[in-house]
């Protein structure tokens, strides 16, 4: 038995952007934790839960982000259900949340 791991999970985000920073929102560190586990007994197929949080708690494209987010996770292979917790805890902040290309995107430095 072979689930998917938590690598191929975060490849199949690193395409997903948010539409106002044109940034990954993995390289933006808005992907908190990615869990997975078996969906059934004796699966090769997963679960897979992720937690998420938004650049801010009004962000207006939140469920479209959210949704290409599922989506991406969704059609990985071996994914048989996904989950996406929204959560604010710990606030972002892309001076440490952030990889380096995407603060310097930023103009943090």
């Amino acid at each position: 038995m072979s689930l998917v791991t938590e690598e191929q999970v975060r490849a199949a985000l690193q395409p997903v952007q948010d539409p106002e920073l044109f940034l990954s929102i993995l390289d933006l560190g808005l992907i908190y934790g990615v869990k997975i586990a078996e969906a059934e007994p004796g699966s090769d197929r997963a679960e897979v839960i992720v937690e998420m949080t938004m650049t801010s708690p009004a962000c207006p494209y939140g469920p479209q982000l959210l949704a290409q987010a599922h989506r991406a996770v969704e059609q990985t292979p071996g994914v048989q259900k996904v989950q996406m917790n929204l959560v604010f805890e710990p606030p972002w902040d892309p001076r440490t949340m952030a990889t380096e290309d995407c603060r310097d995107a930023l103009g943090i430095f």
